[in-house]
């Protein structure tokens, strides 16, 4: 007769902080390629950043913007950027933002949501997307000698009329390239939540797999129970200690992360989406949707292509005929 499981008296499994996620993913081999990548191709500066950081630059070290890295040399224009970073951040909670400070350097925003929790910032900029000229360089030494700033204005012109200059709508593709990028690591943070914390029950994570090779179907947690040699009340028991989370719940997670896969292909529509994820009704669909990623399908679908993104679930008009004009 086997032996009865013993029940599993560990402690639950703690869910990564905010902070805690946010260090992974800046350590995460896809974030450093693609850093490395955007600052090649671009020639901008790029940095994730927690939602609760207060650091006011966006980049430091040898890779600060000239203009920046002499106007930070002085007391009054570091309080002027807090202010900015900290306005920035309160108007990018729901979409990417751009504001420019006093010297016409722009700096921009991008949050990095996992359903409706905000964790952090994709945070690029310190270049200026119009041609340097004399009245704007004036303007901004006016304010700095009117905040009684000690910069050297020598080497605070010489920077600013070899500042990078980029084009705006340039400037608006490579937003929406990191407005991209941040649905992936929002996915990933999605990834990390679900991933099993308890390596002392193995059973736990081959019943993850398991959720993961068949989410397709209509699975119950009776049958990954049985997949995993323990009975369901046990299992559901021991599931919820090492992930944090009921087994519906992951399953739920697991499914909106499939969706969210499928709706890249524009040719793929919500619906097909939705029941190829394994959702039995769409009702059920939107609901768990919503809730987990905090907005509707269609409007993750419009976030994720731009506008285009609509075209898949619109219907064509008919051709209008001679008789119908």
């Amino acid at each position: 007769m086997p032996k009865k499981p013993q029940p599993n008296r560990s402690a639950p499994a703690p869910v990564p902080s905010r902070q805690g996620l946010v260090t992974t993913l800046r350590r995460s081999q896809i974030f450093r390629d693609y850093e490395q990548a955007f600052r090649r191709t671009t020639g901008l500066p790029l940095v994730l950043r927690s939602a609760d950081a207060l650091a006011p630059e966006i980049i430091s070290g040898r890779r600060v913007n000239p203009v920046c890295a002499v106007m930070a040399e002085s007391r009054q224009t570091c309080a002027t950027c807090l202010k900015l970073q900290k306005r920035l951040k309160h108007e990018a909670h729901l979409q990417p933002k751009t504001l420019h400070c006093f010297g016409g350097l722009c700096s921009s925003a991008v949050p990095v949501r996992v359903g409706e929790d905000l964790i952090a910032f994709l945070q690029t900029g310190q270049v200026l997307l119009h041609a340097p000229t004399r009245a704007r360089f004036e303007r901004a030494t006016r304010e700095l000698l009117r905040w009684g700033a000690g910069v050297d204005l020598k080497r605070l012109e010489d920077a600013y009329f070899q500042s990078r200059v980029t084009n705006p709508r340039q400037y608006d593709s490579v937003l929406r390239l990191l407005a991209i990028f941040a649905q992936h690591l929002g996915a990933l943070s999605n990834q990390l939540i679900l991933q099993e914390k308890c390596p002392e029950a193995p059973a736990i994570a081959k019943a993850r797999t398991f959720i993961v090779e068949h989410h397709a179907n209509e699975i119950s947690l009776g049958e990954v129970a049985r997949a995993v040699n323990l009975s369901a009340f046990y299992f559901c028991k021991t599931f919820k200690q090492a992930t944090g989370m009921s087994f519906t719940s992951y399953l739920a997670r697991v499914r909106v992360e499939r969706v969210k896969h499928l709706l890249q292909n524009r040719a793929t529509t919500v619906t097909e989406a939705a029941y190829a994820a394994g959702f039995q009704s769409l009702s059920q669909f939107y609901r768990v949707f919503g809730r987990i990623v905090g907005e509707p399908p269609l409007r993750f679908r419009e976030r994720l292509h731009g506008s285009g993104g609509k075209s898949a679930t619109r219907r064509r008009k008919p051709p209008v005929t001679a008789a119908g004009r």
